[in-house]
Parts: structure tokens; sequence; C-alpha cells
């Protein structure tokens, strides 16, 4: 049977979300109606027996989205902050998490990612900040776990571990789902630009990102398939960027 979040128990205090285009915390019919929205709309019936789930760096992991079997197991093996990258939305994927991570004591973070057009700057600098606010042991995730996760598992080796450019793009592989080949390689893209970049003066990841990146420059150039080292050019034009 589906791992299906659990009904809330008698007499709980409900979890009221204003203006949400579903309940979880009024009448069964409308927990049922979103369980199905969950387990159908949502693919979670394909996350059952399949996590994509690893380890970034010694106690940060990253993962789909977990059902709440998972939150619970998670929260056992000592994990104690959940980054959501999808976004805070009153739709059933997100509401039934920020049930589980409630009822587990685990600290639920949102710090939203595009999957398929370039994330913005306040998009990635909200990412370090929860990175950096977050308490290890933590989990990121996303939907599949693919795409938005993989940019977030890069960030946190360029942006909160210092790592290398070779060891970030080990975070968007096949290995996860990631194929750079579609509309998600704008992940790579973004890491591919900022490794010329950095090539070319030397500039962090964050300090790139504050000072140089551009989204809609970026989007550009994936779209018209230009080379990284190209993009980054006309970025370092436009923003007058010197090495720091």
């Amino acid at each position: 049977m589906p791992d299906q979040p659990h009904s809330p128990a008698k007499g709980a205090t409900p979890r009221r979300r204003a203006s949400a285009p579903f309940r979880i915390d009024g009448d069964a019919t409308d927990r049922r109606r979103a369980l199905m929205h969950y387990l159908w709309r949502d693919h979670a019936i394909l996350r059952q027996g399949w996590s994509n789930f690893g380890e970034i760096a010694p106690g940060i992991y990253r993962s789909n989205q977990p059902t709440r079997r998972r939150f619970e197991a998670y929260a056992r093996m000592g994990i104690r902050t959940v980054i959501n990258l999808r976004g805070r939305e009153g739709f059933p994927h997100f509401l039934f998490a920020e049930e589980s991570c409630a009822d587990f004591g685990l600290t639920l973070i949102v710090a939203k990612l595009r999957a398929r057009r370039a994330s913005t700057t306040e998009h990635i600098l909200g990412v370090i900040d929860a990175l950096r606010q977050a308490e290890p042991p933590m989990l990121l995730h996303c939907k599949s776990g693919a795409d938005r996760t993989g940019l977030a598992a890069a960030i946190y080796i360029l942006a909160i571990a210092g790592g290398t450019v070779d060891e970030a793009r080990r975070q968007l592989t096949p290995r996860y789902l990631h194929f750079r080949s579609t509309a998600t390689g704008i992940q790579d893209y973004i890491i591919e630009v900022y490794a010329a970049a950095a090539a070319r003066s030397g500039i962090g990841f964050e300090d790139w990102v504050r000072r140089v990146y551009d989204w809609e420059e970026v989007q550009a150039g994936f779209d018209a398939r230009r080379s990284a080292g190209d993009t980054a050019a006309r970025l370092d034009d436009t923003s007058g960027a010197k090495p720091s």
C-alpha cells in the first residue's frame, strides 16, 4: 500500500492555509482530494520506493521529495533540517511535507529554485543563505532530486564548502537522473558560465552571483547555445566586474 500521510489526531490543532487551493486540515473529503493529487498529479506514487538519495558531503544529503515514511526515517538517522527547493505553495506536496516535518521534529526551510529556467540572483542567494542558516545534518530536495537539487548541491560545494568546479559538476549527472541535453541543462550552464568567469578573474561563486550574474543573460545564452565563455564575457562587460 502506498505510504500515505497520516490523518490528524483527534482534537489536534488544525494547520490553517489561507487561500490555499488544497486543504489537509479540513474534513476527510478535503484530505482525500489532496492525497489523490499528491500521489498521482505530483507523482508521489513513483517515489514510494525510489528516493534518489545521495551524500553531498558529510552530514549534507540530497533526495527527491520525501514521503512521510522517509521523513520519519531521516529524522531517525539524525537529520535536523530539510531545505525544500520547490517553494512555499498551497499544494499537497508542500502541505504534507510541512506536516511531516512538524510531526517528526525537523526544521523546514524553503529556498525556491527554478527547474527549467535560470534561477534569479535572489533565488541563488536565498539558497546560499538557507545553507548557512540550516543546522546539519541537513537534506536538500526538490521534486525528483535531479535538477534543482543538483544545482543546490553544486552551490553548497562552491559557496559553502569551498570546493572545486569539478566537484560541483559531479552533482549534475545522470546518476541523479539529470540530463544536460534537456531544458534542465540550464543548471549545468550556470555552473559552466561561472567556471569561465572564474578562469578569467578568479572570482568566487557567491561574489560572482552578487556582482555579475544576470539570469536573463544566462538564459539567453543557453537558449542561443552560446559558449559559456561567451556568456561569461558578456556578463563581465555588462557588469564591469573586476577581480576582487
